[in-house]
């Protein structure tokens, strides 16, 4: 299957910035809720999984259409994305 660069260039920046903006969320909410340990990162996996099934949704079920890598590409949190949510709660936490 052949995939139109400039689209894909799109889909994975708008995918991109969902995953960031959502990370980033979810840090502010675990840190004024003062969650701590584990409870702290199931809530980021919770999160990271319902903003990947959303995304799987606008993709209308089939994600290997408009990204190499199909699913995978939505449900992987990326190490970014982890770290901005560490940096988000602690800072909320404080």
């Amino acid at each position: 299957q052949l995939y139109y660069p400039p689209y894909v260039v799109v889909n994975q920046s708008r995918i991109y910035s969902t995953k960031f903006l959502t990370s980033c969320f979810v840090g502010a909410a675990a840190g004024i809720l003062g969650l701590e340990n584990f409870r702290g990162f199931a809530v980021f996996f919770f999160a990271t999984l319902l903003s990947s099934a959303l995304l799987w949704l606008r993709c209308k079920g089939s994600p290997q259409k408009y990204v190499p890598g199909g699913w995978v590409e939505l449900v992987n949190p990326g190490q970014e994305n982890l770290f901005s949510f560490l940096l988000v709660w602690t800072l909320f936490y404080g």
